[in-house]
């Protein structure tokens, strides 16, 4: 990986719509050997996927809940399970596994408080053994970003 990668990721982490010309002058490379560098870069799995962000208020989403999980089973067959389970919930975005006090965390895109209650009805149906479910309601998103660093290859 070297400057022209980075500074082509970094362009497409800013906009993956931009074309192949744009993105050539940007990066100071002309076209062709440009959109050869992203092609590798894609067949190298550098770039996993381009998507469109939406904006969340639009698609009425104007409410994001944080939730921290406890459980007292560890198990593989449990977290098979909970992975089984929590994938198919729409509203949840992302999942994460986590060291510490929490086990889990959960972030979940909602309309309104009713919305979110039906969500979490549906995960402690589904899930057993939770001794902790704790929710935090976003009340102001400072920082939002989809772009990765890249000082690090």
């Amino acid at each position: 990986m070297d400057q022209f990668d980075k500074k082509i990721l970094k362009c497409l982490q800013e906009d993956a719509s931009i074309s192949t010309s744009a993105l050539s002058e940007k990066v100071g490379l002309s076209t062709t050997p440009c959109w050869r560098r992203v092609q590798i870069l894609e067949d190298k799995g550098y770039i996993e996927k381009r998507v469109a962000i939406v904006n969340r208020k639009k698609l009425n989403l104007g409410l994001t809940v944080i939730v921290n999980l406890k459980t007292r089973q560890h198990s593989q067959d449990w977290l098979i399970n909970f992975k089984k389970s929590i994938i198919h919930i729409p509203e949840v975005i992302e999942v994460l596994r986590l060291s510490g006090d929490t086990d889990y965390s959960l972030k979940i895109l909602v309309p309104d408080m009713e919305e979110y209650d039906r969500v979490y009805q549906e995960i402690i149906s589904k899930i057993d053994y939770l001794y902790d479910v704790s929710s935090s309601f976003v009340m102001e998103e400072i920082k939002n970003t989809t772009i990765v660093p890249l000082n690090y290859v």
